[in-house]
């Protein structure tokens, strides 16, 4: 049994193989002069995106899972943040390592599969100050969208309702990830 549902999985994968089409898109984009604010779980896992991002919702799965894209056209960046029903009507914890844990290993296993050079470079446990929620987090390197790609990718659950928020850069641009991904984490 996959925790993860393959929905979302699917959901996530669809978008990032639209990677390649970011730039024609956000080229029609004007570049974005105030801050995104996201919202997940019922409001226990939120943050602010910094200026720059511009948000375009994805189409729901079959299964429910849904999700928006925020692109930043002049760092080529995207932050996915998507949200769906756990499987077989489980009920988690706001902090429940189980859940967790099978996430993030049915989560590697998916990407392993759909990236053949998907390469896991670390994995955390983060609690959120405040709202006790709890966090997985799997940094990872793969070819996205043509080119070599750093990966940040976020789990957490609560109730009945999973989500996962992804951060995709440049391999080159190392430094700009990481302040993205600290902006997530310390809201």
């Amino acid at each position: 049994m996959s925790l993860l549902s393959k929905k979302a999985v699917i959901v996530l994968l669809a978008a990032v193989a639209g990677l390649g089409a970011i730039n024609a898109q956000a080229a029609k984009a004007k570049e974005k002069t105030t801050t995104e604010q996201v919202s997940l779980l019922g409001g226990k896992f939120t943050f602010t995106l910094p200026k720059g991002f511009v948000a375009d919702p994805l189409p729901a799965s079959p299964g429910g899972a849904t999700g928006t894209m925020y692109t930043n056209e002049s760092t080529k960046t995207v932050v996915i943040a998507a949200e769906n029903q756990i499987a077989e009507g489980q009920n988690v914890k706001d902090n429940d390592g189980e859940f967790l844990d099978g996430s993030v290993a049915s989560f590697i296993e998916d990407q392993r599969k759909a990236l053949p050079d998907f390469n896991k470079l670390s994995e955390k446990s983060l609690t959120q100050k405040g709202t006790g929620l709890g966090l997985r987090q799997v940094d990872s390197t793969a070819t996205q969208g043509g080119g070599q790609t750093l990966n940040t990718t976020l789990m957490a659950g609560s109730g009945t309702k999973m989500a996962l928020v992804q951060v995709i850069s440049r391999a080159s641009d190392k430094k700009g990830h990481d302040a993205v991904v600290k902006t997530i984490l310390k809201d």
